[in-house]
């Protein structure tokens, strides 16, 4: 058993998200009880082989789709010094130019995985590095496309890209953050959360390519940074991380990918809509890892999923938005239940209170006999 907290947090007691004390009143079951587990999230059919793969070279957008692209040595050279895999995220946290710090996240996780080196432990930022430009603002003075001075289809790349670069910083922040709990957390945990973390690098890499192809380049326009506000919430809280990062942020990027390709071939924009298309298929991955380390997490609490995913939404305050994409959100292991409130479950939230009250039970029971 292990606290949800960050060991670089203020410690807390394992159970403080999972068990609020109205829970402990008039329990009518003992903790030797016998109920059915809760449905749990089906994985998604190709984790495996996305874990297996090589880290991929395939990073500039040639005339048919993606391309090897070889990265300057001169970045090579900042992660030399560098021997386990959370001082490489740092090295990437703290680069501020973006191409860079997309070059730097494929050679990073790539020496990883090469040396096989341990996940060490290093210290997150309070932020990480950014360039001068974007110039970041609230969502509100983010610019209308007819005012951003970009034509539409260089709007909604920008826009992605910006994405897609907070992604970078956010996947291998997880690396590094939560590092203390390698004991309980695991290799899998940090492997697959830096396999993210390049993932999202080339994603970044595509998207300033085409703004480049079309005359523009990433910070010509106002940007904001509300991706990063969610993610220095949860901070301290791997499950709730988990539940905000990528059971909320990466998977808005499955109902929005269908609608931004479209809106791309409605702007002549074939190449673009590829590229768009592309990542949206991809982002399925990083949204079944999230399902799988947060099931893992509330297994290791006795908690279930459903129920925790919803309590820590509320508490930490991140917002659901539809429309779904269903299918998508399907693919990736997420059930519906947990996001759509017009699904109804029957009686698996009563189910839900039931198997926390005696899990709770069970801790209290072996707090108090050691």
């Amino acid at each position: 058993m292990f606290s949800v907290r960050c060991a670089s947090a203020k410690p807390l007691h394992p159970f403080r998200h999972c068990f609020p004390n109205r829970l402990t009143t008039s329990l009518p079951f003992s903790a030797s009880c016998s109920l059915p587990p809760p449905p749990s999230p089906r994985p998604w059919r190709c984790l495996d082989t996305w874990r297996r793969a090589p880290p991929s070279d395939l990073r500039q957008w040639g005339p048919k789709g993606p391309i090897p692209q070889d990265l300057p040595v001169r970045e090579v050279e900042q992660i030399e010094s560098a021997s386990s895999l959370a001082e490489l995220g740092a090295v990437v946290l703290s680069t501020a130019d973006p191409i860079a710090k997309s070059h730097l996240s494929h050679l990073a996780f790539s020496k990883w995985r090469r040396l096989k080196l341990p996940v060490g432990h290093a210290v997150a930022p309070d932020r990480p590095a950014r360039p001068e430009k974007p110039v970041l603002v609230s969502t509100k003075e983010v610019p209308a496309p007819k005012n951003s001075g970009l034509p539409l289809n260089a709007y909604m790349l920008h826009n992605l890209a910006h994405v897609e670069l907070n992604a970078i910083d956010l996947a291998w922040d997880t690396v590094v953050r939560f590092s203390p709990l390698h004991g309980v957390l695991g290799d899998g945990f940090f492997d697959d959360f830096a396999r993210v973390a390049d993932d999202e690098s080339r994603h970044f890499g595509w998207c300033s390519q085409r703004l480049r192809e079309l005359g523009f380049k990433y910070g010509d326009m106002p940007a904001h940074n509300l991706l990063w506000r969610e993610c220095a919430k949860t901070a301290g809280d791997v499950s709730a991380h988990l539940a905000a990062i990528p059971l909320v942020q990466e998977a808005r990027g499955l109902d929005a990918g269908p609608r931004l390709v479209q809106k791309l071939v409605g702007c002549g924009d074939q190449r673009s809509s590829q590229i768009v298309a592309k990542i949206a298929e991809e982002e399925v991955a990083h949204v079944a890892v999230g399902v799988h380390w947060f099931a893992n997490v509330c297994e290791q609490l006795g908690r279930i999923p459903c129920s925790t995913f919803k309590d820590l939404l509320e508490e930490y305050g991140v917002e659901l938005k539809g429309p779904f994409n269903y299918s998508a959100r399907d693919e990736a292991g997420i059930p519906r239940h947990w996001y759509d409130s017009t699904i109804n479950q029957g009686g698996t939230d009563e189910l839900s209170k039931v198997h926390d009250r005696l899990a709770l039970i069970v801790a209290m029971e072996k707090e108090n006999s050691g």
